[in-house]
């Protein structure tokens, strides 16, 4: 390839006119000759597919810029022709300028008939897109029985009798004693927990404890507003009579609550209905590029229907905040915002380190470089539409339209935050590969990439990578995106689903200390 002349348009993409970088669509070897249409590039050195090969020279300490925005400061002289990456770029602290509310759009309306799908009507007036039975625990003590119940119920034929039940699933964790349940550790597991047992893709509910742990059983829904029709039992350990008594009893319960839930019937609702949970995980240089604006489209198209998208990962938006304060409805929420990074940045500074020390070494492989541009492309996530309300983990999604809840980058812990909120389909997009499942709310992968895609085929829902490749458009890609969502709200499984991927997923996030 070094001795081919190309354009620039064959091999990389320039996201915006003014950039430093552009994006490499294949691997480059050293000496290639790309013309621009106004000169030429020598290429410097073998520059991998999803990395930056700089088209303007930068100085050192001078700013580069990708997505017309600033990802970073050159720690050395950067010519035209550079690979730019962690040899010559890092961090640029220059504080960013918090606008409110400035750009804040109307999504236009939906043309045609309202769209609908088919899914579980509560009595609460919510609508499931799945129909579980939970063994929700209070404490870790009671996680190893917890699984022994549910695994009664797991393989291809245990649920046979009962078609319309997608499952029984167990949601245990490492916490629920050591801790003070006042303390905003002990208050976040709360909320957690108590968020899964009224999610409306439960159709029943056993709560097992041991008996003596800090947050008792009872406290996991005691004083929820849960729907009559939700059928739940609660047991412990130590007044059961031991593990075996447990599991014993525990499986009679179930096996009498299936022939009740199976009861239920998938019947049309409104996607106004719908709570689509926005994630990402393994980003590569592709990301942003890719599955994220095509998900972000999708996103739009369901807010613009009355229904609700949640963008989360509070370190992955560091350095792109800006953008979402300018979507913000109110200053009161942009602020929120503003004050959940505020906290970030004092608890990575408490424990020794800074909001910039990601990206992780998978993402460095795939392109990306500093925070900032990882945060500029896991924004697009959350397409276009304006920012109607910040919530704080786990806590309950009210607000339709487009939100943002505060959860750390760290996948399955990001996720369960947006599921206990009440997220009813989540969408994962991925560029390294992630084999991600999040039990009882399906989850749709989407591959950033062609040849991860076929690489990882049996572990993607659907390749972005057509964008890059130039088979689809990101429009088209989000089109297909929005009817999966709709789809699989209706019943299609996931290859997560199909794989029995997501009840290990289930991971609250611990904070405080453990006495």
């Amino acid at each position: 390839m070094a001795a081919q002349n190309l354009t620039l348009r064959d091999v990389a993409l320039l996201l915006r006119p003014d950039d430093d970088v552009a994006v490499v669509t294949s691997d480059l070897e050293a000496g290639t000759v790309v013309s621009t249409g106004t000169g030429t590039i020598v290429v410097a050195a073998d520059i991998a597919a999803g990395h930056k090969l700089a088209v303007r020279d930068v100085p050192e300490g001078g700013q580069v810029h990708k997505y017309g925005q600033s990802i970073g400061r050159a720690t050395a002289a950067i010519a035209v022709g550079d690979h730019v990456h962690v040899h010559n770029l890092g961090m640029d602290a220059t504080e960013r300028e918090h606008e409110f509310g400035t750009a804040r759009i109307t999504l236009p309306s939906p043309t045609g008939a309202p769209r609908t799908f088919l899914g579980y009507h509560r009595q609460d007036g919510r609508v499931g897109t799945r129909n579980y039975i939970g063994v929700i625990t209070s404490v870790n003590c009671s996680a190893s029985s917890a699984k022994m119940i549910a695994e009664q119920f797991r393989g291809l034929t245990a649920l046979d009798d009962y078609p319309n039940v997608d499952g029984v699933m167990a949601l245990t964790h490492q916490s629920g004693c050591g801790l003070v349940p006042t303390s905003e550790g002990g208050q976040m597991l709360l909320r957690t927990l108590r968020g899964y047992a009224q999610h409306p893709n439960f159709g029943g509910l056993l709560v097992l404890g041991l008996g003596c742990e800090m947050i008792p059983v009872q406290s996991l829904v005691e004083g929820l507003d849960l729907p009559s029709g939700l059928l739940v039992e609660t047991m412990t350990i130590q007044d059961s009579g031991g593990v075996r008594a447990t599991v014993r009893s525990g499986v009679e319960k179930i096996r009498a609550m299936l022939p009740v839930v199976n009861e239920m019937r998938r019947e049309p609702a409104g996607i106004s209905n719908l709570i689509l949970g926005l994630n990402c995980g393994g980003s590569d240089g592709y990301s942003g590029i890719t599955a994220n604006p095509a998900l972000g489209y999708a996103s739009d198209l369901l807010v613009a229907a009355g229904g609700t998208s949640v963008l989360a990962e509070t370190p992955e938006v560091y350095g792109a905040e800006h953008l979402l304060t300018r979507r913000a409805v109110s200053r009161a929420v942009g602020q929120k915002l503003l004050d959940r990074i505020e906290w970030w940045k004092a608890y990575t500074e408490a424990g020794g380190g800074t909001l910039d020390n990601n990206p992780s070494p998978g993402n460095k492989a795939g392109g990306l470089t500093t925070i900032l541009e990882k945060s500029l492309g896991a924004v697009a996530k959350g397409g276009s539409a304006e920012m109607s309300a910040v919530y704080e983990y786990a806590e309950q999604i009210t607000e339709k339209g487009f939100g943002f809840m505060d959860t750390p980058g760290y996948d399955p812990v990001s996720v369960t935050g947006l599921v206990a909120g009440g997220s009813t389909v989540v969408c994962f997009t991925t560029g390294r590969g992630s084999v991600f499942g999040c039990k009882p709310t399906p989850s749709i992968k989407l591959a950033t990439n062609t040849p991860m895609f076929e690489r990882m085929s049996e572990d993607m829902d659907i390749n972005c990578g057509r964008i890059i490749d130039g088979t689809a458009t990101l429009e088209e890609v989000g089109q297909e995106i929005f009817e999966r969502i709709i789809a699989v709200a209706s019943g299609e499984q996931t290859v997560s689903e199909d794989l029995d991927i997501g009840q290990e997923e289930f991971i609250p996030w611990q904070l405080g200390a453990v006495t």
